[in-house]
């Protein structure tokens, strides 16, 4: 009775399991630490002093009063800063601190007051008086169209064509022809931004709030005139990033200045209000979508012309048509994106940058192709759908979008959906069905780590990498673990080091796919090497066995055809006189993804891998969601949500849930709540807290059903997953319009839906 459990349990997968998180434990119990809790010796406080006008120059800024406060060390402006490099390729136009005083928006960093205390440093803030040579802002987007220009920098594209979208369009006049909008929305995680800096001579140490460690050393580096090994980045917890924490803010670089200046360490801690001005925002955008279509409900033009705001210093594109060029069959197609400049603080990349809002617009305007043609939604998109990524003409290395839509079709229940508009009732309520589909990039980086074996069998993994919430430490110790054949509690997990092997930013859903794969290659040489310490060794159970014939399981080496030639790790490293084994291994993606999805060989990789063909790698889904909705007063409530996703091989279900979960709340939010408000007379955001910037609660949150479409992807990444942080959040926006223009009749398309624009 004892020995068949434990045989089965040994031979379990451990990488897929739902292990509960392995930072839980800390998390609740107050253990974890993050940027803002680390405490250092003789440590300052500073406070930031923001502009108050958009525009303009601040002709004179008046420290007396705040440099005569109690407790007040230093007051830094323009006019007293320490030199700086100019960065040559600065992460955003925003990013080099109080260079000058022309003030650009509202909320612009003009200071930083240095005290004792917080509070100190904050009460002589308030005593910092600036006069301004103030100017009228530009913050208006659709007034300011005529200026619009074709950015010229950015990671994708801003014009993309295939066929002959001109000639198609006359030849078959246009089904849909709509202007579709998204408001700016802030991130706001729950941990506001943070950084501690401290000097040793010339050398930097950082605890800061990020979402890539090694991006804020290199920025760091340059912008002081530092050597890389100069300056050390700690952050081994991040509450909530979503974007807002994927590059380098003023206030970090502000607080080593500081620190620097003063010669005592320095943390500078955002208020949340200065989290709506200091760390960018998703923007807004204007997509004028025009679909056109036989009568058979095949498309054969789509356009997409979409404006976007900017800052006066920078280029920043929500790549809204990245989904419009891939997701459909079409022969003509024509995306355009331009931006215009405005005295707003630079944007920034906010979850599922570009393709949550660009679903709204493709998403929003299927829906109106299918109701002006009588078709169900599902079926028109089945009629469109697209073989393989016709904006590049590489197949995709999976896609199961079809098993996505059926599933979920089935267990929504979409058949008993009468497709006439308010049709359906619950008592006095209408009731509508909406669906979309979902989909995002699968993003695999360069990424670098090492794995330790110590004495007494246990195993350490050091990565680069970060962990927002997402799950990071628990399935790089499942991957690990399986690796070796060792039990998860055996594996220790570092990250949030800038000095561990590096790896990317963790954002564009990449860092399960980066550092898991190489996580997964270092513990597969420390492995190899362990075994080859065994096979060659006359003493050794397993002398002469061949390495492939010895497997790991249960934290021991053994013989596949005889399971008593076994030995324990433990063993091994006594066996050797060994503390410890370590192996380092770098994982990047090959010649499989092409040029054009941005993984171009490097040059290290064999010349002819067996993958000589380029892949489009994206995940998919489906969102289908019920909502009811009140005909007299507008009022919109979610009833149920059924979302299928198809995101390669699961490294953890319980994270996997959650993080799709967590992408269709802010769905919700997109849909039905978010939205910056801006003061145009100022060009000053309004609503800068979180009592008046609207999140979704837990009872604006429906029972969420979740199906995983079991997919086999092995050219995605050597791990095969696909990344899950980011796709919850595409077409859910839409799905939510879609359903409301099914029980209401009426189509809104501008976010959020409110029941100002139903009345």
């Amino acid at each position: 009775m004892s020995e068949a459990p434990k045989k089965e349990e040994s031979k379990q997968k451990i990488v897929g399991q739902p292990l509960d998180r392995v930072d839980g434990r800390l998390k609740v119990t107050g253990g974890a630490r993050y940027a803002a809790e680390f405490t250092v010796p003789n440590m300052l406080y500073g406070v930031l002093v923001q502009s108050t006008v958009a525009n303009g120059r601040a002709r004179r800024i008046d420290t007396s009063a705040a440099q005569r406060a109690p407790g007040v060390i230093a007051v830094i402006t323009h006019a007293n800063m320490p030199p700086v490099e100019r960065p040559s390729n600065p992460p955003s136009g925003e990013s080099i601190p109080l260079l000058d005083p022309q003030v650009r928006y509202s909320g612009q960093n003009l200071a930083v007051v240095v005290a004792n205390t917080f509070e100190q440093a904050e009460h002589a803030a308030a005593l910092v008086h600036i006069e301004y040579d103030a100017q009228a802002p530009s913050v208006d987007m659709e007034a300011r169209l005529k200026d619009a220009f074709t950015p010229q920098t950015g990671n994708r594209p801003a014009e993309s064509k295939r066929g002959d979208y001109a000639a198609a369009v006359k030849s078959a006049p246009p089904r849909v022809e709509q202007v579709y909008r998204t408001p700016t929305e802030h991130h706001n995680p729950m941990e506001p931004h943070a950084t501690i800096a401290m000097w040793r001579g010339n050398k930097l140490t950082v605890y800061d709030a990020t979402q890539g460690v090694a991006n804020v050393a290199d920025n760091l580096a340059e912008l002081f005139g530092l050597e890389d090994d100069d300056v050390h980045v700690i952050d081994p917890f991040v509450g909530g990033g979503f974007g807002c924490k994927g590059q380098s803010w003023p206030h970090t670089p502000l607080a080593a200045m500081a620190a620097r200046a003063v010669g005592r360490p320095v943390k500078i801690v955002l208020t949340r209000k200065q989290m709506f001005t200091s760390n960018g925002h998703r923007p807004e955008t204007r997509q004028a979508t025009t679909l056109g279509a036989g009568a058979d409900g095949k498309l054969t033009a789509i356009a997409h012309h979409a404006y976007g705001h900017t800052s006066q210093a920078d280029e920043f594109m929500e790549p809204t048509g990245s989904p419009v060029g891939m997701l459909y069959s079409c022969a003509n197609v024509e995306i355009q994106h331009k931006l215009v400049r405005l005295n707003i603080g630079a944007p920034t990349y906010m979850r599922a940058p570009g393709e949550s809002s660009g679903s709204f617009s493709i998403e929003t305007a299927m829906d109106e192709l299918a109701a002006s043609l009588g078709v169900d939604p599902i079926e028109l998109r089945l009629r469109n759908y697209a073989e393989i990524d016709e904006s590049t003409g590489h197949p995709f290395s999976s896609k199961s979008l079809r098993a996505c839509y059926s599933r979920a079709a089935e267990a929504f229940g979409w058949a008993k959906r009468n497709p006439k508009p308010r049709s359906m009732r619950d008592g006095r309520w209408l009731v509508g069905y909406g669906m979309a589909t979902a989909t995002y990039p699968a993003n695999y980086r360069p990424a670098g780590a090492k794995a330790i074996m110590l004495a007494d069998g246990s195993v350490q993994i050091l990565c680069g990498t970060q962990d927002l919430g997402t799950g990071t430490y628990t399935i790089l110790t499942q991957i690990a673990a399986e690796t070796l054949g060792v039990a998860p509690q055996n594996v220790r997990v570092m990250i949030g080091d800038s000095r561990y092997p590096r790896a990317p930013t963790s954002g564009g859903s990449c860092s399960a796919t980066s550092t898991g794969s190489a996580v997964q290659a270092a513990a597969q040489a420390l492995r190899g090497r362990l075994i080859g310490y065994t096979a060659q060794d006359e003493a050794s159970p397993l002398w002469n066995v061949k390495s492939s014939e010895i497997e790991t399981k249960d934290g021991r080496l053994s013989a596949k055809s005889d399971p008593s030639k076994t030995v324990t790790y433990a063993d091994v490293m006594k066996r050797y006189g060994r503390r410890s084994v370590e192996q380092e291994a770098f994982a990047r993606p090959g010649i499989e993804r092409g040029p054009a999805a941005g993984g171009a060989p490097t040059g290290t990789e064999p010349a002819d891998k067996g993958k000589s063909q380029a892949y489009s790698m994206h995940g998919f889904g489906a969102q289908f969601c019920e909502v009811r909705v009140d005909p007299e007063l507008g009022i919109i409530r979610l009833a149920r949500w059924t979302g299928a996703f198809a995101l390669g091989k699961v490294l953890n279900a319980k994270t996997l849930r959650s993080q799709l979960e967590g992408g269709i709340i802010w769905g919700i939010g997109m849909g039905l709540q978010e939205e910056t408000l801006m003061d145009h007379r100022y060009g000053r955001f309004v609503n800068t807290n979180l009592a008046e910037y609207h999140v979704p609660v837990n009872a604006d949150v429906p029972p969420i059903e979740l199906i995983l479409v079991e997919e086999e992807d092995k050219l995605v990444s050597p791990i095969g997953a696909k990344g899950a942080g980011e796709i919850g959040i595409t077409g859910a926006a839409a799905a939510i319009g879609n359903a409301v223009y099914h029980a209401t009749g009426k189509r809104i398309r501008a976010l959020p839906i409110t029941l100002d624009k139903l009345l």
